[in-house]
């Protein structure tokens, strides 16, 4: 059965304790990374986190998609999405 995700508070607690800081330190240094990231890659641009990934922006093209409920097909706007490519290391050290 697989584990339940980490919440935020147990976050910060790891935080502070690998950082041998208060938690108040470490959740202000969390949200901070937090906004410093959401604002670079809402500007259209990406974040590069050493050892687990890159998160970046990508624009999806207008295109045609299926109502499930009634089966109509509906012209959606092109939109942009989230991404986040996994480092090899991060893939490695779960795989084995």
């Amino acid at each position: 059965m697989a584990k339940a995700p980490m919440t935020k508070a147990q976050l910060i607690a790891a935080l502070a304790e690998k950082t041998e800081t208060d938690k108040k330190s470490a959740a202000a240094a969390l949200d901070a990374m937090v906004a410093i990231i959401t604002d670079e890659v809402s500007g259209g641009g990406a974040v590069t986190l050493p050892g687990v990934g890159k998160i970046y922006c990508r624009e999806r093209p207008e295109r045609m998609v299926r109502n499930p409920a009634t089966g109509e097909q509906i012209k959606k706007e092109s939109d942009k999405v989230v991404k986040m490519t996994i480092a090899k290391a991060l893939k490695d050290s779960v795989n084995g």
